[in-house]
């Protein structure tokens, strides 16, 4: 007889990695199935680092949740001995009254976020490496970062596993349903039962869940890294973490600086990208080689506000947006299946932050079918068909 889980997570990268901690270090019997390798650059973790921030401009609901993602932060790093977190700060420019700039002081207003900010004048902190146009203003979040993803998904499988879990990797679901007796999922490899399944399948979870591609979206992104003349002046400890409008475009453009650990995973070098939904694509066929089109603007932003970061390209890469219709993520129970499913999809290009509370908040549904924390706003059920 196959041996029966009590949850079976599809899809053991950013969300459910974190998952799988949180339900092993509750004593629950786990198995995560994972098509490619723990830790990849197929889907929408790749590209080394994540920012995270609290003074949300996609909506103040979030900073409950975000409250919640530093304090189990610091519970992985404590628990694995790894350094994920990275405090920088982050800077946020744009045109004087923009919307994103007033929604940022709107969220820090309302939850007392530390925020510095003045017009571009002699107080500027960082004039003589940023050039900001004349009515562009400025303000520095100081308790911002950005997150390790590899060091991040690592640590929550070790961490899974040393609690009992199992994980498959290179092992693909080819479909699943629900019985009498549990949720059994198919792969390529085998056939397994769980008492719950949770998916977590990220760009994937439009086949696996039936979501229409009017309610997710999949994008192809595009990430650039360049070797500044002077990579002193951007190292991670004299340089933020930064989001820039530029006036004539939606969305912003955001980077990191020079990251001071040297890791198997990282090329160095200053990066930077393009924070909207790019071209659509099928997670299945993306076209990862790289046009002048993906990276002609990158550089022409760079040209005009980081002038000094410009350089030597030293390399670029293609990772996925899964778009919800709104924008927002969706963290839920399928209520039409016998209430066995927790599925976790469309983080929409901002959801690597909330990874360490979305691992909690996976296994709350999952074992108990609700959570104490503010998820009401992310329900399946706002979305139109």
């Amino acid at each position: 007889m196959p041996v029966v889980y009590d949850h079976i997570v599809i899809g053991v990268g950013s969300m459910g990695s974190s998952a799988c901690y949180h339900l092993s270090k509750r004593g629950a019997s786990v198995l995560g199935i994972e098509q490619f390798g723990i830790f990849h650059d197929q889907g929408a973790h790749g590209g080394e680092t994540r920012i995270i921030r609290k003074a949300y401009f996609e909506h103040p609901d979030y900073i409950p949740l975000l409250e919640r993602a530093y304090e189990n932060w610091r519970e992985i790093e404590l628990v694995s001995g790894e350094k994920i977190y990275h405090e920088t700060g982050i800077l946020y420019a744009g045109p004087r009254g923009h919307a994103l700039l007033e929604q940022i002081r709107q969220s820090a207003h309302l939850y007392s976020i530390p925020l510095h900010g003045s017009f571009k004048g002699d107080s500027f902190a960082y004039a003589e490496n940023v050039d900001l146009p004349r009515d562009y203003e400025w303000m520095l979040e100081p308790a911002a970062g950005f997150l390790l993803t590899a060091k991040a998904i690592r640590s929550y499988v070790a961490a899974a596993q040393k609690n009992g879990a199992t994980v498959h990797t290179h092992e693909k679901v080819l479909r699943w349903e629900t019985l009498k007796d549990g949720v059994h999922v198919y792969t390529d490899k085998d056939e397994y039962i769980g008492k719950q399944l949770i998916v977590s399948a990220g760009p994937w979870s439009g086949k696996l869940l039936n979501i229409s591609a009017h309610q997710l979206k999949i994008t192809r992104q595009v990430l650039l890294w360049t070797q500044p003349a002077d990579p002193n002046l951007f190292s991670e400890k004299r340089f933020p973490c930064w989001l820039i409008v530029d006036r004539n475009k939606p969305g912003g453009y955001y980077g990191f600086p020079v990251h001071d650990q040297a890791l198997p995973e990282t090329h160095g070098g200053f990066k930077l990208a393009y924070h909207y939904p790019g071209e659509p694509t099928d997670p299945e066929h993306v076209d990862r080689s790289i046009r002048p089109s993906d990276t002609d603007h990158l550089i022409d932003f760079q040209t005009r506000f980081l002038p000094k970061t410009k350089g030597q390209i030293l390399a670029t890469k293609t990772c996925l947006y899964s778009n919800s219709q709104d924008e927002h993520f969706v963290i839920d129970r399928l209520k039409d299946i016998q209430d066995r499913v927790t599925v976790a999809w469309g983080f929409s290009g901002h959801g690597f932050k909330f990874v360490s509370v979305v691992g909690e908040i996976l296994a709350d549904l999952s074992m108990f079918g609700k959570t104490n924390l503010p998820i009401g706003f992310l329900s399946a059920s706002r979305l139109t068909s």
